[in-house]
């Protein structure tokens, strides 16, 4: 298989310093290494390989490329040199594996992806490699766009945006699209109107008369069970005033240079590692998490987060 389950020697084995910045790898190491890795995906790919690896397409192997970016993604926000190391490895894999699948398809080979690759960055980057002027990020970028836009001869300014991307990021990307050309709103205080609005019209759809009931957050209540929306047709209103209210707070994070993808999947791992905590807490004194009742673990919750905080405070 080839989503890391290969032997391979352990990470940074074979470094030595590293070079300045700006400065390419030293090709007397890189291109032998760079040369067996490809050997070894071409072996993989034989008759004589693997027959895992033998049975891939392009199609197939979609979800590990996924998978491998998102492993990549919390190597990064771990810190951890040699995780990163790993995952970026795990990553280049699949470039080096889906050109290898295209070659033996008679398509298209390695050589052609790095040399496409290669001019593009240097056509993008006319202000390094050529004699146009840009001081700043913001220069850059607008000539980045404006230069996409020449190749690709889009039609809409939402051309080229991946269908793929999760829908969180995908709708701070449309809202930065639509921005390009003006359409955003004057300040970005603003949003919070629009999102008091959306959340008003979704209470429109879920509660009568749209009033929100003053219900206090709190686990000292008694559990009241929730209750399918068996209209279909308010179950698809709820469902847009939902994505609606999502919409908002992508903006949000747009207007404030926040990621929105990234800020939930901190949160996402945030809350999971508390639960984890309370699960930890529970074994030691002998019990199990399905045992507790809702006012034991929100305890330990509170405690942890107590505690997190305590933890950022210190020097």
């Amino acid at each position: 298989m080839t989503n890391s389950d290969h032997p391979s020697q352990p990470a940074g084995s074979h470094l030595g310093a590293l070079p300045a910045p700006g400065t390419p790898p030293d090709h007397s190491i890189l291109t032998p290494a760079f040369k067996k890795l490809c050997d070894v995906i071409a072996r993989l790919r034989s008759p004589e390989g693997c027959p895992w690896d033998r049975e891939q397409t392009l199609e197939s192997i979609k979800p590990y490329t996924l998978e491998e970016t998102y492993e990549l993604l919390e190597a990064i926000d771990s810190g951890d040199d040699q995780h990163i190391i790993e995952e970026l490895g795990d990553l280049l894999l699949q470039i080096v594996l889906d050109s290898q699948i295209a070659a033996d398809e008679g398509r298209f080979d390695l050589t052609h992806v790095v040399d496409r690759l290669t001019q593009k960055m240097i056509e993008r980057h006319p202000h390094v490699f050529g004699d146009v002027n840009a001081e700043t990020p913001a220069e850059v970028r607008k000539n980045w766009d404006q230069i996409k836009e020449q190749e690709k001869q889009r039609r809409s300014i939402f051309d080229g945006l991946p269908t793929a991307l999760p829908a969180l990021a995908r709708a701070a990307r449309v809202a930065e699209k639509a921005a390009k050309v003006g359409y955003d709103f004057p300040h970005r205080d603003m949003l919070f109107d629009k999102l008091r609005e959306e959340i008003q019209e979704l209470a429109d759809e879920i509660y009568p008369g749209g009033k929100i009931p003053d219900t206090p957050a709190t686990v000292e209540a008694d559990v009241i069970a929730d209750t399918e929306l068996n209209d279909p047709e308010l179950r698809l209103r709820v469902e847009g005033e939902l994505g609606d209210i999502l919409f908002v707070v992508a903006n949000i994070a747009r207007r404030w240079k926040i990621n929105p993808e990234e800020a939930l999947r901190k949160s996402n791992r945030k809350f999971q590692k508390r639960v984890e905590k309370i699960e930890q807490e529970l074994e030691r004194a002998g019990r199990s998490i399905q045992e507790a009742s809702l006012q034991e673990m929100e305890e330990i919750y509170q405690s942890v987060k107590q505690q997190e905080r305590q933890n950022s405070s210190q020097p």
